[in-house]
């Protein structure tokens, strides 16, 4: 029996086996005995410490990747995810977050169309009534954990056109000259509805981080306006506060 099994112990509860290794998995992780960037042992090994079939692993790690607990690394093998910290003080994108710590970004988009600016985004973006607008909404992934949904609108001016963002609406808005140079945000802690569940993964009700921000330009100019719901199992936002004299 490998160390992990050791420390696990056996499968308790009733019902299927990938849920019952699933919730040993998880509970283990939760409880520390696996920590971020902890390896599990391969495949194989699972199957036989635990008496149950490599179908079985699988399936139970799929759910596990599925709700942003663990990682699978090509080539190297299936790690635990650790919690991301986002900096406030520096106005970062989403890809360049996940980059700087060695995972990979992707978008599902939900949708990436033009038109012209609602009320509410003539508010929010600063614009007359009649302006065109480029609406990016999307859900975020980390290598295949969905992370974050963001819905956000930028001014025409700011696009050649709606698909000139790939993985990066930042890099896009920097092609173009107009990437932001500050931005207002407000956090709030809110629980998921079941759409929003749905489409990160986890349970309606879950624990969210919703985030309004709109980043400006240098010259006053809002460039962006998004609102993002992030996981609150998967992100710490950080602030560095500083007493002056």
């Amino acid at each position: 029996m490998s160390g992990l099994a050791e420390r696990i112990g056996e499968l308790d509860g009733s019902g299927p086996l990938y849920r019952r290794l699933q919730d040993a998995l998880r509970n283990a992780i939760e409880s520390s005995i696996l920590g971020p960037q902890d390896a599990l042992p391969p495949e194989r090994d699972l199957a036989t410490d635990f008496s149950v079939s490599r179908i079985t692993v699988r399936k139970a790690l799929d759910g596990l990747v599925a709700e942003g607990l663990l990682q699978r690394k090509q080539g190297a093998g299936t790690f635990v995810s650790g919690r991301v910290e986002k900096q406030f003080a520096k106005l970062t994108s989403f890809s360049e977050d996940m980059l700087a710590r060695g995972r990979s970004p992707r978008s599902e988009w939900l949708l990436r169309a033009s038109g012209t600016v609602t009320p509410e985004e003539s508010l929010a973006l600063g614009l007359s009534p009649g302006a065109p607008v480029y609406r990016l909404h999307r859900i975020r992934f980390a290598d295949d954990s969905p992370m974050a949904i963001e819905y956000s609108r930028v001014p025409g001016f700011g696009l050649e056109r709606a698909d000139a963002v790939e993985d990066s609406l930042y890099a896009a808005l920097h092609a173009q000259g107009y990437r932001p140079t500050r931005a207002l945000q407000r956090l709030r802690a809110v629980l998921v509805d079941e759409e929003r569940a749905r489409l990160l993964k986890v349970e309606p009700g879950a624990a969210a981080l919703y985030i309004e921000r709109r980043g400006f330009l240098d010259d006053g100019r809002v460039i962006e306006a998004t609102d993002s719901w992030y996981r609150g199992d998967a992100y710490d936002f950080v602030a560095e506060l500083n007493a002056r004299g």
